[in-house]
């Protein structure tokens, strides 16, 4: 049976928190640091904008304990707030720093376009042997050399340079994958043949080469790095690589705004697979909250979450708002709420456009509002 038309979707749900692919087009969902790197499951900025417009003021603190790929930090440094995240994952980490961190923008274009220009001469040089078993496994033999070759190169950078080009190259190893070109977000496993290919409508091979992404992505990121300088406010985001089950934050944050992770619909660290493997990055996915939907794993879920709001809770004055995005189907927010000590003020369900990078349909996610009650 058809899907129903988003006349009729948007005919049943308040239309506060919705927009519709017309009105907000998926290039305003990823302008300027936004689109730097897929992530699947981050929520839009536009959501962010208008919550931080009715519940905070300039120069303000807005912490954010799942902290995801920053938008939170990005739409708060916009507004002139100062943003506060928190994550276990050290990639979520890295990405959110590159997109909030204030850059001399002509500095950091020589600096990619010399990594890349370095990383081209000395692409014979690259040694297979210093990959791992799994990217041996998901590329081509010329694509590795050239992802070897360009993290040889982006090692001699300083920072905060050498962070973008660990994400130009983490965005560029996504897109380089032995793979079909329409399951970039779930490959299941590499692809070495001819296929036919759904988004193309044609047969297709897999990509052997990652040198055009390097190119292209080093360009696209310094335009959307310069694009972000003319709208971004001279407070410093700060970003911790801890466990907001067990944070300390350095600031009082006057709210918080997040979007926490979905119990059992993505696998957050696998997701950026290729970026542990080619940084060699801390992985710590095994404390990551939502792993798997069976009763256990729900239930560590909502004790996880509700750990973290508590102890986010415990930095905040009274009356102070709490707002988290999430599709509670399973409705364990309320309980959520009630052991962290907040009380849901309001819930509105808002349709989601393309959340995780699929059109497939129907797709809602619930926008609560919570303060911190008096007893705590």
């Amino acid at each position: 049976m058809a899907g129903r038309t988003q006349a009729a979707l948007y005919s049943e749900i308040d239309l506060d928190l919705s927009w519709s692919e017309e009105q907000l087009p998926q290039v305003e969902r990823t302008k300027h640091v936004h689109g730097l790197h897929p992530s699947l499951g981050k929520f839009i900025p536009q959501l962010v904008d208008v919550f931080l417009h009715r519940y905070f003021r300039s120069g303000e603190f807005v912490f954010d304990p799942f902290v995801g790929s920053g938008t939170t930090l990005v739409e708060a440094s916009a507004f002139g707030a100062i943003g506060i995240g928190c994550d276990i994952s050290a990639f979520n980490c890295l990405l959110a720093r590159v997109k909030t961190t204030e850059y001399a923008v002509g500095a950091l274009e020589m600096g990619l376009r010399a990594t890349y220009e370095r990383s081209r001469q000395d692409e014979h040089l690259a040694d297979l042997g210093q990959a791992t078993e799994w990217l041996r496994r998901w590329y081509a033999p010329q694509a590795l050399r050239q992802l070897l070759a360009y993290r040889a190169a982006a090692r001699e950078l300083d920072d905060p340079v050498r962070d973008v080009a660990q994400v130009v190259m983490s965005r560029s190893a996504r897109s380089a994958r032995l793979t079909t070109h329409f399951d970039l977000d779930f490959p299941r496993q590499p692809v070495s043949d001819p296929y036919h290919c759904h988004k193309h409508k044609r047969t297709c091979a897999p990509v052997e080469e990652a040198g055009k992404f390097l190119r292209r992505y080093s360009s696209d990121t310094s335009e959307r790095i310069r694009a972000f300088a003319t709208v971004r406010s001279s407070h410093e985001s700060i970003v911790l690589h801890e466990d907001s089950r067990e944070v300390r934050l350095p600031k009082k944050p006057s709210g918080v705004i997040t979007s926490p992770p979905y119990p059992g619909l993505i696998d957050y660290h696998e997701q950026h697979r290729y970026a542990y493997e080619l940084l060699d990055l801390e992985d710590r996915g095994t404390f990551e909250l939502g792993r798997g939907a069976t009763k256990r794993a729900i239930a560590e879920y909502t004790e996880g979450v509700a750990r973290v709001l508590e102890r986010s809770a415990a930095s905040l004055r009274r009356g102070a708002r709490v707002v988290v995005v999430v599709n509670d189907r399973r409705d364990l927010y309320p309980e959520i709420f009630e052991r962290a000590g907040l009380r849901l003020e309001h819930r509105v369900r808002r349709h989601v456009n393309r959340r995780t990078g699929r059109r497939a349909g129907e797709y809602f996610e619930d926008v609560l509002v919570a303060r911190k009650s008096a007893r705590t």
